[in-house]
């Protein structure tokens, strides 16, 4: 009974891991969310912009102007490279947390797994012992009767 005590530990140990894997990955996918969110942000922000320009393209533009209009795209987009960036970093930190909650999913059935069979085995045990009981019962009542009826033969 002990072992499975310990495994019931064990498996509720496993299962606030899992928990917590799961919810990590949440996290996760939330800040993914966000990053990627952002990126769209920066984007939609770039494309409005240059079409605000294209609109303007009869016009004269001073070419200081311009130079400042073309640095600005720039950056924007070293900006929409940085957030880029960061949107792989949080995909590479989903799909770690994804292994880790995997994982964790796997400790968990396989210790369910070790437990149900340590019960099953317990319950067998438990099972065949009672069983032998009820054969010794049986056998002494047995030689208890043919006993008796050979003291009476006499």
């Amino acid at each position: 009974m002990s072992s499975l005590n310990s495994l019931a530990v064990a498996v509720e140990v496993a299962s606030r891991k899992r928990d917590d894997a799961r919810q990590a990955l949440q996290d996760m996918l939330a800040a993914q969310q966000a990053a990627r969110a952002q990126l769209d942000q920066l984007e939609d922000y770039a494309r409005e912009t240059q079409a605000r320009w294209g609109m303007k393209a009869d016009t004269t533009m001073k070419p200081e102007v311009m130079y400042h209009h073309y640095q600005f795209m720039d950056r924007l987009g070293h900006a929409a490279g940085v957030q880029n960036g960061v949107v792989g970093d949080h995909a590479h930190r989903v799909e770690a947390a994804r292994r880790a909650l995997l994982e964790a999913e796997l400790r968990l059935a396989s210790l369910r797994k070790v437990m149900e069979k340590r019960r099953h085995d317990l319950e067998l045990a438990e099972m065949r012992r009672d069983q032998k009981q009820t054969d010794e019962r049986a056998a002494l009542q047995y030689r208890s009767a043919i006993q008796g009826s050979e003291g009476r033969e006499y």
